[in-house]
């Protein structure tokens, strides 16, 4: 992770200071199946096991909405197998993975 200025230049901005820097998530990772970009709202830096390949990469996803009981990461995600763009959630336990499934919904 690294902090930049909310602004595109900093140097241009004398107002910029460490109270206006953001952390940005600005690693991708790679797997065998997928090229991973996370989300800044993740708390959490793992891939779990548990996995949903979601293929609406704009379909908005609520995971606190859904009171899932474990860990859960989600990632843009483009699936190497085909190139198509969507989105990976991962869980920890399997539980939670399968209320998403029965509860989302691409809108």
């Amino acid at each position: 992770m690294k902090q930049v200025c909310l602004y595109d230049s900093p140097a241009l901005y004398s107002h910029c200071n460490p109270l206006h820097l953001i952390t940005m998530a600005t690693q991708t990772i790679q797997t065998d199946l997928y090229k991973l970009y996370p989300s800044p709202r993740n708390t959490v830096r793992d891939v779990f096991g548990h996995q949903v390949f979601v293929p609406h990469p704009y379909a908005i996803i609520d995971l606190a909405a859904m009171e899932l009981t474990g860990k859960t990461t989600l990632f843009a995600a483009c699936r190497l197998s085909d190139m198509k763009m969507g989105q990976l959630v991962t869980f920890a336990l399997a539980a939670d993975q399968a209320r998403f499934e029965r509860l989302f919904t691409p809108d």
